[in-house]
């Protein structure tokens, strides 16, 4: 057998994670490197170079959850915008109800790895204003 590169598992998680925190009527949140090229979002809001983003359908119009981009339209402090967020600069997805999520590893350069989500950790712990934590889902 030759070997192929294989395609990033970081979409299809952030798609199935999505749909199960929607589907258990609670409320997905990307963690997003606001640095990351590409990252095009309310620069207002971004903190310590993340920014924490609503993607539940309520929130968002035309939700596009691609292989290589994540892209919607929302309104941020009244005012409407179109957001795209490249799929490596995703950090993480969780649930701001429960906190329940998954975390994606970094290579050594610095940038997200996305074929190497984070150790499962319990203690894992997220800032968030709302939230004080999150945990892996395996």
């Amino acid at each position: 057998m030759a070997d192929t590169e294989t395609t990033s598992r970081r979409p299809y998680l952030v798609r199935a994670m999505h749909e199960w925190i929607s589907d258990n009527l609670q409320t997905p949140h990307l963690i997003v490197d606001a640095a990351y090229t590409g990252v095009d979002v309310p620069r207002q809001y971004v903190k310590d170079g993340k920014i924490v983003l609503n993607v539940s359908h309520s929130a968002t119009q035309e939700l596009h959850l691609g292989n290589d981009v994540i892209g919607f339209r929302a309104r941020f402090g009244g005012a409407p915008m179109t957001v795209t967020v490249p799929l490596d600069a995703v950090l993480g997805i969780y649930s701001r109800e429960s906190g329940d999520g998954m975390l994606f590893g970094v290579e050594e350069n610095g940038e997200p790895d996305p074929d190497n989500p984070s150790p499962p950790d319990d203690a894992t712990r997220i800032s968030d204003s709302k939230r004080s934590h999150l945990k892996v889902v395996k």
